[in-house]
């Protein structure tokens, strides 16, 4: 579909934004837009002023205004130079659906995530520098210019989890009306997401707990009337929380116990397999340890599944290392720093695979109730694989719609665990591990109370859980999973997007401090725990990084107090102005000199070609320039080089014998040879000159131009001049003409 046309009422007035999620696994290009502020009529105090700008989709129809390729560019740190080819069709496809006129004007971002975070600095540099010249060069879009945050400042980047997190939160909040009201003080939602690598938090302390809550980051956002609010969030990560290097280390751990078992006889010798209660009933596959720094057999092992979806939550509890020791007052996993949340004011909203493992297999997604979850995945564990595979098979040949497991008859829900055909047996295979790893983070880890009904593991469905929150004073549920809010997907994208809109919001005071990035927000962020990602481009600081590992330790920073870096560097630049200081001028000499030669040689090569010599000598030839071979040398520097002294050419002329055997006393006359303009000089010795036999020969080439440019002249040479010496020269001319003088 081609980009709107001017005449489009939809595209009057209307805002573009472009981000590129640099995954893992993949980018995915997202256009966003949003009407301009300026254009939206505002009555002071009406409800509209106390909301942000409306960030919608980039197309008006339809769901090309995503696009993703794969692999993820992380992929590309050992060949950097296929970035352009990898990232072309998702910059053509942006060009063709936003407008060419408005491209100046629209942000373009691409920001990279978890696959880039695990590369070198070295490689994370050489891939974002591909990247920023590719996306720079080849299209009209708003990139930042060069600064120490990168080649295209904060527009190609990299990151970190806790930036993730927040513009995840932000998202959740826009989408919710949690910013809405006076001064959008309106209650937030707290943010959860899990992926495969790490599991991220991010909520608003309550403002009794900001008090003695730490590492508190500012949000600052503009509502449309020109109010400023600011929000201060805590967010954190856990890397290998996710669900893939959670499994990882199950499976590391479960083959480290049964060798243990083996070697203390509670298991057969030549027993190889572990039965695990974390995967589906006789389910078997072929896992390798990953983690063999830790004592880990490298011997492969067969894991065949029992199906106990209570035992699964025991076994995968401790890998929460809830005994770690906390540094703080209050830790929750890992003895990681979290303010204590209370669960009856802070409300929580999961994305990813807290949205996957409920409502892709199970159809629980949204309000989220402990006892109906349990029951879904004890049921789901203790299955047959070969029930669940036979089912996979009849739900695609059947061509089952809907993709949220429910099976819905005159508008209830009367069965769910019926999943979509697009549905991988990966997933079928990890569900329930992945069920009982969620639901063990929500709770042992995060410490989410369980609402259990006063009759024990009875519930009427997530439906009633509001209403059950509502009796027991939580209000909203504690806990539900999302993926999306109306037709727009919850995404950290999206939360970038609304900062940006909001940035372009006129404020209501001039001196108003512009909207940043939460992470360029920070006061002395060298000592604050939220550190940005900034790979070693070309700098001093990423030249130090490189150098410092091979400098002894009495050489470093840390050792000296400051950079040595820096210090040879300013030593450098001090020695280099002193030196050059005195000599500027010859200097500058030197490069026009350098650059009038330049433009002059292909002139003479021309008239060289061209044959116009005079008896074997170029009219536009010159002496070699009394610097090329080093022995001429600015003033400030003769002294120590030494100067060349001048050489004169001098003709001395004897008379001549006579033919007729007369013989006339000699006389020596003496004539130094003067240049018109300059005294010609060679800093090299003479060498012998073949001169022509004749003396018009000789006048004619002396008449000649040199090869200075300087004219020459001779005085006048009478016929009676026999013969001719150079001074420092062999050179005579002999001359056979008679005597007419005498």
């Amino acid at each position: 579909m081609p980009p709107p046309t001017a005449g489009d009422a939809w595209l009057a007035a209307r805002r573009f934004g472009i981000v590129i999620d640099a995954g893992s696994s993949g980018s995915r290009l997202q256009i966003y837009s949003w009407k301009d502020s300026r254009s939206v009529k505002i009555e002071k105090g009406s409800d509209i002023a106390y909301t942000l700008p409306k960030v919608e989709k980039g197309t008006r129809q339809g769901d090309d205004w995503v696009k993703k390729v794969e692999p993820g560019i992380s992929s590309f740190s050992s060949s950097p130079e296929g970035v352009a080819e990898y990232l072309r069709p998702l910059l053509d496809h942006a060009m063709s659906k936003i407008p060419p006129s408005l491209h100046p004007e629209t942000p373009l971002f691409l920001l990279a995530t978890a696959g880039m975070r695990l590369l070198t600095p070295e490689e994370q540099a050489e891939v974002l520098e591909e990247a920023c010249h590719f996306l720079s060069r080849h299209s009209n879009f708003k990139i930042d210019p060069p600064s120490d945050k990168g080649p295209c400042g904060s527009s190609v980047r990299i990151i970190s989890g806790e930036e993730e997190g927040l513009f995840g939160w932000i998202a959740v909040n826009y989408l919710t009306d949690g910013f809405s009201g006076p001064q959008g003080q309106g209650t937030t939602y707290g943010f959860l997401d899990m992926g495969g690598a790490s599991t991220q938090i991010a909520f608003e302390p309550s403002p009794e707990q900001q008090g003695d809550a730490r590492n508190l980051m500012d949000v600052r956002l503009r509502l449309l009337g020109g109010d400023e609010v600011k929000h201060s969030v805590f967010v954190t990560t856990w890397l290998g929380y996710g669900t893939n290097q959670a499994r990882e280390r199950y499976v590391g751990k479960a083959i480290l116990d049964h060798e243990k078992a083996r070697r203390e006889g509670t298991a057969a010798v030549d027993d190889d397999i572990v039965y695990d209660p974390c995967l589906p009933k006789d389910l078997e596959l072929v896992e390798h340890p990953l983690h063999k720094g830790e004592g880990h057999p490298n011997k492969a092992h067969r894991l065949v599944g029992t199906g106990s979806f209570e035992q699964c939550m025991r076994n995968t509890a401790p890998l929460l290392n809830k005994d770690t020791p906390c540094p703080d007052t209050s830790c929750l996993m890992n003895g990681i720093y979290v303010p204590p949340i209370n669960f009856s004011v802070s409300h929580f909203i999961g994305v990813s695979e807290y949205w996957y493992s409920s409502e892709h297999i199970f159809g629980l997604g949204g309000a989220y109730d402990f006892v109906q979850y349990e029951r879904a995945a004890t049921d789901y564990c203790a299955r047959h694989w070969e029930d669940l595979l036979y089912q996979h098979q009849e739900m695609k040949s059947l061509h089952h719609l809907g993709g949220d497991g429910k099976v819905v008859e005159g508008g209830k829900v009367v069965q769910a665990s019926k999943w979509d055909p697009k549905v991988e047996l990966s997933r079928l295979e990890m569900q329930c591990f992945k069920a009982a790893w969620v639901v063990n983070v929500l709770h042992e880890g995060l410490g989410l109370p369980r609402i259990m009904d006063p009759g024990g593991n009875v519930s009427g469905g997530a439906n009633d859980v509001i209403a059950k929150a509502k009796m027991k004073g939580l209000g909203r549920p504690a806990f539900q999973s999302l993926d999306s809010v109306g037709e727009i997907a919850i995404s950290w994208t999206l939360g970038k997007m609304v900062l940006e809109a909001s940035k372009e919001v006129t404020p209501a005071s001039k001196t108003a401090k512009p909207l940043v990035d939460p992470i360029d927000d920070i006061p002395n962020i060298e000592n604050s725990p939220f550190q940005p990602i900034r790979p070693n481009f070309l700098s001093l600081q990423g030249l130090e990084d490189r150098i410092s590992p091979h400098l002894p330790y009495s050489l470093t920073r840390s050792a000296l107090g400051f950079s040595p870096i820096l210090f040879l560097f300013c030593l450098c630049i001090f020695c280099l102005v002193i030196i050059g200081y005195p000599i500027r001028r010859q200097l500058r000499g030197l490069c026009l000199r350098w650059m009038h030669r330049a433009t002059k040689r292909d002139e003479q090569n021309r008239v060289m070609e061209e044959g116009k010599l005079t008896n074997g000598v170029s009219l536009n030839s010159r002496p070699p320039s009394p610097t090329a071979n080093g022995k001429a040398w600015p003033s400030p520097l003769r002294h120590i080089f030494g100067k060349a002294p001048p050489t004169v050419l001098t003709i001395s002329m004897d008379k001549p014998s006579y033919k007729s055997g007369h013989s006339s006393p000699n006389r020596s006359n003496s004539m130094p040879l003067i240049a018109a303009a300059k005294s010609t000089q060679y800093s090299r010795a003479p060498s012998p000159i073949h001169i022509p036999d004749s003396v018009a020969d000789f006048a004619t080439l002396l008449s000649a131009r040199s090869r200075n440019g300087s004219a020459m002249s001779l005085s006048t040479i009478s016929p009676r001049t026999a013969a001719m010496s150079r001074t420092n020269s062999s050179m005579q001319i002999s001359n056979n003409a008679p005597h007419q003088g005498e």
